[in-house]
């Protein structure tokens, strides 16, 4: 499919799961805010990675409404995607992990972070020196399923099963929209396709994290302890 046969409709309903994805991603960071009691340093990390996250979604976005518009073709607004993206999904991951050591009564850890944000430094560096995207795309896969495994886990625990299966069935479908993404006939009916799927996808998000931000109890169990016995 060529740039000029891109439709308009298609490129407006490209903001719906940009919508969706950082509607669930507020949900998340004010729930982590809620219920995180240590790692006062780190409270940044969910916010900055859900504000990159829907910064690589916006881009991609607004790329594909220009060029459907006629515009100009700004390349540079679609390849901030998977830097964003994989970025931004490792931060918010990496709070959830540091969430799940909280809950455990273990402290953060020292050297994680470092490691985290190192990860993302090399796959963004390789991608600029090879002059292609898959190093950032494969940060974005394990990134974002590192996420919702956390996320998965993190219901599971709260024994909202519910919320554990949407976690799941948004990990499928990311898992799926890879390879269709990646298919070389793009046509329009394929896009609709790609695009109603990833909406549908980013809905499951949403709805989870809409039930996992229902919690509000701190998860240092020391805390919830103090509180009991003063």
């Amino acid at each position: 499919m060529s740039t000029q046969d891109y439709p308009l409709a298609l490129a407006l309903e490209d903001f719906v799961p940009v919508a969706l994805t950082g509607t669930g991603l507020a949900l998340l960071v004010g729930h982590l805010a809620r219920v995180r009691s240590g790692a006062a340093a780190r409270r940044w990390l969910p916010g900055a990675g859900a504000a990159l996250v829907v910064l690589g979604g916006s881009a991609k976005a607004v790329w594909k409404l220009i060029v459907a518009a006629d515009g100009p073709d700004l390349v540079w607004l679609e390849s901030l995607l998977f830097p964003c993206l994989g970025t931004g999904f490792a931060l918010v991951g990496l709070a959830l992990y540091e969430m799940r050591r909280e809950s455990a009564g273990v402290p953060p850890a020292r050297y994680t972070p470092w490691a985290v944000f190192g990860l993302c430094v090399l796959a963004i560096t390789a991608a600029a020196l090879v002059r292609a995207t898959w190093p950032v795309l494969l940060l974005t896969v394990a990134a974002s399923t590192a996420t919702a495994v956390m996320l998965v886990l993190r219901a599971k625990r709260d024994g909202d099963t519910t919320a554990a299966c949407l976690f799941a069935g948004w990990l499928a479908g990311m898992l799926i929209l890879g390879p269709l993404a990646g298919r070389a006939d793009q046509t329009v009916a394929l896009q609709w396709v790609e695009q109603l799927c990833n909406t549908a996808t980013q809905g499951l998000f949403a709805l989870g994290a809409w039930r996992l931000a229902r919690r509000t109890a701190p998860v240092n169990p020391s805390l919830e302890s103090a509180a009991v016995h003063p």
